[in-house]
Order: C-alpha cells, then sequence, then structure tokens
C-alpha cells in the first residue's frame, strides 16, 4: 500500500428518484439525496463508528461503499483502486476483502441452507481451488473461532437463537480473511446480554486477526465501546468525526450533544440529576431538506446564517488534530 489507509471515501453521494404517489407520467421524479458528499478515511485495525437518527443515510452510506447501491464519488481501497469505478467483473476481486454483517440475523441467512454451507459459499466463490475436506476444515476451524460447534455444521438456521444466527453471520464474513468489515447495526435485533457477547467477539476477533471495521449503530454506548474514531449523520451529512474520547468527551456540534446527552447512564442518581438536551421538532424529509444547515430547524444556536449558508467540515478547536465539525458556532452547549 502507498500508505496505512485501507479505505478513503471523497464526496461519496447516493440519490435515489422517487415517483410521487399519483403523478402523471410526464411529472419529473423528486430526487433524494440519501448520502450527500461524506468524506472519511479508515485504516487497518481501527474500527469507524457511525451514528445517527433512523433516515440519515447510515445503512445506505453502507451499502454504497460495498457497491450495493450505486453512488459516486471516490472510494479508494488499499491506496490506488477506485472500487466505486470498477466494473462488477473487475470488483469481484475485492469482494473476498470486503465483507458486510447485515442488523437481522436470522433475515440474513438461508432458511434452507444448512449452516456449513452458508458459511462456505464465499470460499466457494472466491477460493475456488479447495476441496471439500478443506472447505469443511475451514468452516470447521471458523465455527469454533466464532463460539459455536463444529458438530451443529449440517443444522438449519431456524435451530439456532438470535445470537448464534449472528455468530453465522460473522463466520460467513470472516471465513475468507477479508481486510474491512463493514457492520450494519449488527446487535440492534438482539437481546442486551446477546449483544455484549457479539461486541466482545467483534473486539477479540479484530484484535486477533488486525480487521479494519465500519461499525453502524444507534446506541452511542455500543459505539463508544467498540469505536477507535466515531463520525455522526444527519440527512446524508456528516455533522462531526473525531476519535472516541475525543467525540464523547468534548464534542462540539449541537446534534451530536444532545445525541450524547440521551444515552443512558447506569448509575441511577447520576441519571436523574443529568440535563437532556431536546432536538426540537421531527427530522426533515429527505426530500425537501433545510436549506444551509440541515440541522438549523431544530437547533438552539441557529441563526439567519444557518439558513443561508451550508457550514463546512472543519477542524475543531480541540486536542484531537483529526476533529472535523460543520457547525457555523461550535462549542460546549450554554448553561
Amino acid at each position: 500500500m502507498k500508505n496505512d489507509v485501507l479505505l478513503k471515501a471523497e464526496d461519496i453521494r447516493v440519490t435515489f428518484e422517487i415517483h410521487r404517489s399519483g403523478a402523471m407520467p410526464w411529472e419529473e421524479p423528486q430526487a433524494l439525496h440519501a448520502v450527500n458528499g461524506v468524506n472519511f478515511e479508515l485504516r487497518p485495525g481501527e474500527t469507524l463508528g457511525v451514528v445517527g437518527e433512523s433516515g440519515c443515510g447510515k445503512s445506505t452510506l453502507a451499502r454504497a461503499v460495498i457497491r450495493m447501491v450505486p453512488a459516486t464519488g471516490k472510494a479508494i481501497f488499499e491506496g490506488d483502486t477506485d472500487i466505486l469505478k470498477l466494473s462488477p467483473k473487475e470488483m469481484l476481486r475485492y469482494r473476498a476483502d470486503i465483507q458486510m454483517i447485515f442488523q437481522d440475523p436470522l433475515a440474513s441467512l438461508n432458511p434452507r441452507m444448512q449452516v456449513g454451507d452458508i458459511i462456505a459459499e464465499p470460499l466457494k466463490t472466491h477460493q475456488k481451488g479447495l476441496s471439500k475436506a478443506e472447505v469443511r476444515e475451514r468452516v470447521q476451524e471458523m465455527m469454533s473461532r466464532v463460539g459455536l460447534l463444529p458438530n451443529q455444521i449440517n443444522r438449519y438456521p431456524h435451530e439456532f437463537s438470535g445470537g448464534q444466527c449472528q455468530r453465522i453471520g460473522i463466520a460467513r464474513a470472516l471465513i475468507v480473511r477479508p481486510k474491512l468489515i463493514i457492520c450494519d447495526e449488527p446487535v440492534s435485533a438482539l437481546d442486551v446480554s446477546i449483544q455484549a457477547q457479539v461486541i466482545n467477539l467483534l473486539v477479540e476477533l479484530q484484535r486477533e486477526l488486525g480487521l479494519a471495521l465500519m461499525f453502524i449503530a444507534h446506541d452511542l454506548s455500543v459505539v463508544k465501546h467498540i469505536s477507535t474514531r466515531v463520525m455522526v449523520l444527519y440527512l446524508g451529512r456528516v455533522m462531526e468525526i473525531a476519535s472516541s474520547d475525543t467525540l464523547y468527551e468534548n464534542p462540539q456540534h449541537p446534534y451530536t450533544q444532545a445525541l450524547l446527552s440521551a444515552v443512558p447512564i447506569p448509575d441511577p442518581e447520576i441519571e436523574r440529576s443529568k440535563t437532556v438536551l431536546p432536538i426540537e421538532g421531527d427530522l426533515p424529509s429527505p426530500l425537501n431538506p433545510p436549506s444551509g444547515c440541515v440541522f438549523r430547524t431544530r437547533c438552539p444556536r441557529a441563526t439567519a446564517l444557518c439558513a443561508e449558508k451550508e457550514p463546512p467540515l472543519e477542524p475543531a478547536a480541540t486536542s484531537d488534530a483529526a476533529h472535523r465539525v460543520a457547525c457555523h458556532y461550535p462549542g460546549a452547549p450554554a448553561e
């Protein structure tokens, strides 16, 4: 590699054409900008947490990076290859390096396939020279590594719990030894106790295998536990990005501050006495986003400038050199 950046995203944009219900054939469809100019870098062994409300573009961004939805911009992988410009045939050789773990563990598994075949499917696609015995051996080894019993290899997904199904999904993603795994809310459908097991498993495997993770979630306490850096999205735009410690200890954007203030604290006394910063109103329609700063309609600091000019993502006044915030009036919340 030319540098230590595994994936560099530049000006990623995803636009969908929406046809209004009851529209005449000659009426133009509306443009929905699901992801609007997102930039980030991801290094080997690092975890980038991506957070924001439902509908902010987190999952669409993930699918854009892995070429599941069409996107513009650049996604530079391993120094010089823009995977957004590759043909489907050219992209195939990178599929093994970039794998995905999906949100619903049971829905992401084929109910008619045995677990061994599900986990082996990427191997059969990307490493066709392996014998059946070698494939079975690799599958059983990976099942053991993610906490599944190898003698369950011939069972079907419905015979496993939700947490076990997610471990199957993790095994399937890891079987081809990828460099990057995109985790699209991988624990949101699981019980809290099972969430912790799956998160700890991902952390352990990342440390052992040197994986880079792009971890998408709406639970900020989960993101804090696993992430090296955190990126906050709102209506398809980056509001703030910083190291995990900096973002949680010294958030600069009012949206980030409001999100963090709503995270529950285990101590009941502290939880009762803390100040929750309200976010007024509902999320605006991405079909008709506000002018200027897209957060201004719900922001307590908004002024006329916020309606006129979109704030650029610029360095924040913190000790984190990589801290960036898109706000005309960044800083601590008003007392």
